[in-house]
C-alpha cells in the first residue's frame, strides 16, 4: 500500500512519524510536533488524492 502513496505521501508518513517522535521526546516540543503531524496528514491526503485522480485519467487537474 505504501507504493500507492507516491513520494509526497511517503514524505507525509515521515513527517507524521517525526512529529509523534518529537512529541514523545520532550514536552516543550509539543507545538512543533503537532504542526508536523498536521503537515504530514495533509501530504498523505494530497498524495492519495493525486494518485486516485491519475488512476481515473484526471492527473492533470492537480
Amino acid at each position: 500500500m505504501l507504493d500507492r502513496f507516491g513520494i509526497v505521501g511517503l514524505l507525509g508518513v515521515v513527517l507524521l512519524i517525526g512529529g509523534i517522535g518529537a512529541a514523545t521526546w520532550q514536552n516543550p516540543v509539543i507545538g512543533g510536533a503537532l504542526a508536523l503531524v498536521v503537515a504530514g496528514l495533509g501530504l498523505i491526503v494530497y498524495g492519495l488524492i493525486s494518485n486516485l485522480l491519475q488512476a481515473f485519467g484526471m492527473g492533470e487537474m492537480m
